[in-house]
C-alpha cells in the first residue's frame, strides 16, 4: 500500500505541473521517473512515449499508466493514472468555474501569452533531450529527417508517421544487420 501511495503522490505532483500538455511534460517525466526514482531507463521512457503517441489519449497520461503498470501491475497503472489526472480535474473545474468572469481581463490574456511561450520552451527542451538519445547514427538521422519532412510538408497523420518510422527502423536495422 505504501508503494501505491508513493506512486499516486509522485504522479499527483507531476500532474500539478501539466501546463502545456503531454509534450511539455516529457522533460519533467524524464527527470522524475528516470533520474530521481529510477522507475524506468531512458530507453524505456522513450519507448513509453512512442507507444503513448500511438495510443488514444494524452501522451503524459499514457506514459504514467505504462510506468505504473511496470511498477505494480494493473493496480499501479490505475494508481499512477489517477494520480496524474486528479490535479487536472481539480484545476480545470476551478478554472471553468471562474474563467468566464476573468477571461476578458488583460492581465489574464498576458499571463496566457507568457505561459504559451514557456510551453514552447518546455517542448523544445524535451525534443532536444530525446533527440540526443535517439538520433545517434546515419540511419537514425535519415529516419529523423524523412519523418520531419513528411510531418512538415504533408498532412499525413501522426499515427501513420510513427508506424512508418517504426517499420523503417525495423527493416533498416534488421535487414542491414545493425544493432540499435
Amino acid at each position: 500500500m505504501k508503494k501505491l501511495w508513493k506512486l499516486f503522490r509522485v504522479f499527483f505532483e507531476l500532474g500539478i505541473c501539466t501546463f502545456g500538455g503531454g509534450y511539455a511534460m516529457l522533460s519533467l517525466l524524464q527527470k522524475v521517473v528516470v533520474e530521481k526514482y529510477h522507475w524506468a531507463t531512458e530507453e524505456e521512457l522513450m519507448d513509453y512515449y512512442a507507444i503513448g503517441q500511438c495510443t488514444p489519449g494524452i501522451i503524459a497520461i499514457n506514459t504514467s499508466t505504462f510506468i505504473g503498470y511496470k511498477m505494480m501491475g494493473i493496480a499501479g497503472a490505475l494508481t499512477a493514472t489517477l494520480g496524474f489526472l486528479c490535479p487536472s480535474i481539480i484545476i480545470i473545474t476551478l478554472i471553468a468555474a471562474f474563467l468566464k468572469n476573468f477571461a476578458s481581463l488583460p492581465v489574464v490574456a498576458y499571463a496566457f501569452s507568457g505561459i504559451r511561450i514557456c510551453v514552447c520552451v518546455l517542448i523544445f527542451d524535451a525534443v532536444l533531450k530525446l533527440g540526443k538519445k535517439s538520433v545517434t547514427d546515419h540511419i537514425s538521422w535519415i529516419i529523423f529527417l524523412s519523418i520531419t519532412a513528411l510531418s512538415i510538408l504533408t498532412d499525413i497523420s501522426t499515427i501513420c508517421l510513427v508506424i512508418s518510422a517504426g517499420i523503417a527502423g525495423y527493416l533498416i536495422y534488421q535487414l542491414g544487420g545493425k544493432k540499435v
